[in-house]
């Protein structure tokens, strides 16, 4: 399974973001996948989980840092995932993760790196 991240880059605090993640490589696509989400990664602290989808209920859930923020939510044929990201704040620094889970096991992107500036 591959996940590639795209998106990312230098914003100055108060503007937005999209991040994309698109996946390949599934064994039965995305009908198969149980959730898909976002994790970050700041300097010097651990990965912390950002959003994710269930696929099966359709939920969405945000943490508390970014919700109101962000938005989470998946294209039509669900290979690929996106995190719009607004009012962002120099606290959102950080590699931002694609998580995939599917029933043979959970998967990670490369990470992309979002840097805001004050």
């Amino acid at each position: 399974v591959q996940l590639v991240e795209s998106g990312g880059g230098l914003v100055q605090a108060g503007g937005s973001l999209r991040l994309s993640c698109t996946a390949s490589g599934t064994k039965f696509g995305p009908t198969s996948f149980n959730s898909m989400g976002w994790f970050r990664q700041a300097p010097g602290k651990q990965r912390e989980w950002v959003a994710d989808i269930s696929i099966r209920t359709g939920e969405l859930e945000y943490s508390d840092s970014v919700k109101g923020r962000f938005t989470i939510s998946r294209d039509n044929a669900g290979s690929t995932m996106y995190l719009q990201m607004n009012s962002l704040k120099p606290e959102d620094t950080a590699v931002y993760y694609c998580n995939l889970d599917d029933p043979w096991g959970s998967h990670w992107g490369q990470g992309i790196q979002v840097t805001v500036s004050s």
